[in-house]
């Protein structure tokens, strides 16, 4: 849960109008510990009020297009959303459970990723790296 960020502030940033939509969308993935679908946001608003499923998907790609919100395969056709990493956020690997789907956030210690090296290496600029480990969960273990 992020009692960090200002979503108006963030939208505002990023030159978008601060909609109640818009805002609505950042509060449901910014107030979750963890990666949420498509079909989980938008239920979740739904609960709130009425809203085209075409808006919020509409919403999620103009957040991801400006940085605010990360994009996260599952490595089929799903993608699960997060907040981009920032200075409330900082980058971290998934786990997703193959078995059930749920995609958990680990902590940025858990796994280390030597960018440096890498960069060193590779010639070219790196924007993202994505992180995720693939298995079956506690609960699906039971």
């Amino acid at each position: 849960m992020c009692n960090q960020c200002d979503y108006k502030a963030l939208l505002d940033g990023a030159g978008l109008e601060a909609t109640d939509n818009r805002l609505g969308v950042l509060e449901v993935i910014g107030n979750n510990s963890y990666p949420l679908s498509a079909g989980n946001i938008y239920t979740t608003l739904e609960r709130r009020g009425s809203i085209n499923r075409v808006t919020v998907y509409r919403i999620l790609d103009l957040l991801v297009a400006h940085g605010i919100i990360d994009r996260i395969s599952t490595g089929g056709r799903a993608f699960y959303y997060g907040m981009a990493p920032s200075p409330n956020h900082p980058p971290h690997p998934h786990f997703y459970c193959t078995r059930c789907g749920q995609m958990d956030c680990l902590t940025p210690e858990s796994l280390k990723v030597d960018t440096d090296t890498f960069q060193k290496t590779f010639p070219g600029r790196i924007d993202k790296i994505e992180v995720r480990i693939d298995g079956i969960c506690k609960n699906c273990m039971k």
